[in-house]
């Protein structure tokens, strides 16, 4: 089996990185075997993961948010590598409380909200409070965007990574972004079949938004 960190050298990253994100990586693996965390399995998926998550970071600014974090893809690879503090909204128990864990096992800032991303939506402390957001669920594009851009402020962005997005899955996010206060200000590839997605934050989202119920169930414009 080759060793995390032979998998991750060569990403440009300093042996200190290298060394915190295969550390990761291990915890990530040895929670796997109690209970579902993820569905990588093996480091040499796991490297994928945190190679995938490492993606994202020219696109983020503090304060930084990302919405059904999991077992920690990408805000804890991105904690380690630039230092910056991360807000993990994650509604399963036992993730939040693994992922409190990796925070403090990886010395890295940060807080773990332990509920829903629709009801995180409306908090006063929460809403329109950060300036970059991720969600790497899976879920379609339209219905990200009705977690994200909620807690996105005026002038921030909501970064997306995706699959292929089609012409019907594109039309939908624009009209969805719209109606959520934000426009996809552009989609950059970044190898594969793999692409970031930026939805600009330019007003305040409707109150009505994210919906408590549906907005993952029955995506908007879709």
């Amino acid at each position: 089996m080759i060793a995390l960190e032979e998998l991750l050298t060569g990403q440009g990253l300093d042996e200190r990185n290298v060394a915190a994100l295969a550390l990761y990586g291990r915890l990530v693996l040895e929670a796997n075997r109690h209970f579902n965390v993820t569905g990588a399995r093996s480091p040499e998926e796991i490297a994928r993961h945190i190679t995938d998550s490492l993606s994202v970071v020219p696109y983020l600014r503090e304060p930084y948010v990302d919405v059904g974090s999991g077992a920690g893809f990408p805000a804890i690879p991105v904690g380690i590598v630039t230092g910056m503090p991360v807000t993990l909204i994650e509604a399963t128990q036992k993730k939040a409380r693994l992922l409190e864990s990796l925070l403090e096992r990886l010395e890295l800032q940060g807080v773990v909200i332990a509920e829903r991303a629709e009801a995180a939506g409306h908090r006063p402390d929460l809403r329109e409070h950060f300036a970059t957001g991720t969600c790497r669920a899976v879920a379609s594009a339209p219905a990200v965007a009705e977690l994200l851009l909620p807690l996105i402020g005026i002038g921030g962005a909501a970064v997306l990574q995706r699959g292929s997005v089609d012409d019907r899955e594109r039309s939908a996010l624009e009209d969805a972004s719209l109606m959520l206060g934000g426009s996809v200000e552009r989609e950059d590839e970044i190898g594969g079949d793999r692409r970031i997605v930026l939805l600009r934050k330019q007003r305040a989202t409707p109150g009505r938004f994210p919906r408590r119920t549906g907005a993952q169930k029955r995506p908007l414009c879709e």
